[in-house]
């Protein structure tokens, strides 16, 4: 029987999901889920989140903190690790790890960090209710900067992991050209870099209809020996561990035997496929 994880979970805190850590935590255990990561947003730059309905504000953050090791005591059989998601921005690299600094302080040291690319300028190129806005982009040239910017997140030395790895295909906006040379170099960056790629089934829920990241760029990471995570970007209870089965029989198809799951108290787990 395979030990399932999900390392990418968002609670009410973000103000664009629901439920609680608690809740979260519940639904993962009537899963029989082996362990979870809670992820919520760091605060982003008022410029980039003026409605603050995109990440969690900082004024949240040891409550956040609190509730995660309530729910690590509560359910005990289920490992829970302590975890958030950052975005990668551009010139507010010290900023980042700055603020990254303080949540780790606050919770001795064991904060998981989902690196991310949800920007390209000021553009949440991957928010439903701007997605018009693809309108006025070439997608040739989003898939360019994006992965750019990816490589440049990869090697910043800021994060873990790498979430969903090719989010810039979410609505279904994919380049002319064949992105086989994007996708090796994302891999190469990741590689020199040491940084994990995830593996994420919410790509099944949104309108792209498959895996982040698709196929070839899993192939890549493979190939170039990148250790991997998988999650489910749950942004309620019922979506925590949302077909991460199909993720693991993914990964086995490119070649991969195990999937890392970060220690509770820090350093990696391997989970067998």
């Amino acid at each position: 029987m395979r030990e399932l994880i999900d390392c990418h979970i968002h609670t009410e805190r973000c103000g664009h999901a629901a439920g609680t850590v608690d809740e979260c935590a519940r639904s993962a255990v009537e899963q029989g889920l082996y362990g979870i990561a809670l992820t919520e947003h760091l605060a982003l730059p008022d410029e980039f989140d003026p409605d603050r309905n995109l990440s969690m504000p900082a004024r949240e953050l040891e409550a956040y903190l609190a509730e995660v090791q309530t729910a690590r005591a509560r359910y005990p059989d289920l490992k829970i690790v302590t975890g958030l998601e950052a975005d990668f921005l551009p010139g507010r690299e010290g900023q980042t790890a700055a603020a990254l600094e303080q949540a780790r302080a606050r919770s001795n040291g064991a904060t998981f960090v989902l690196g991310s690319v949800h920007f390209i300028g000021t553009w949440a190129f991957d928010d439903p209710s701007h997605v018009e806005a693809w309108d006025e982009h070439d997608a040739d040239e989003a898939w360019r900067e994006y992965f750019a910017l990816w490589i440049q997140a990869a090697e910043s030395g800021l994060f873990d992991v790498m979430a969903h790895p090719d989010l810039v295909k979410k609505f279904g906006h994919f380049p002319s050209f064949d992105p086989t040379q994007l996708y090796s170099e994302c891999a190469a960056a990741a590689a020199r870099a040491g940084v994990l790629a995830e593996v994420s089934t919410a790509g099944l829920r949104k309108p792209v209809g498959e895996l982040y990241p698709g196929k070839a760029l899993l192939g890549e990471f493979c190939r170039a020996g990148v250790r991997v995570t998988v999650g489910s970007d749950a942004h309620t209870p019922s979506e925590v561990g949302f077909m991460i089965d199909a993720a693991y029989d993914a990964l086995a198809a490119a070649g991969y035997e195990v999937v890392m799951f970060p220690g509770v108290t820090g350093g990696w787990e391997e989970i067998a496929l």
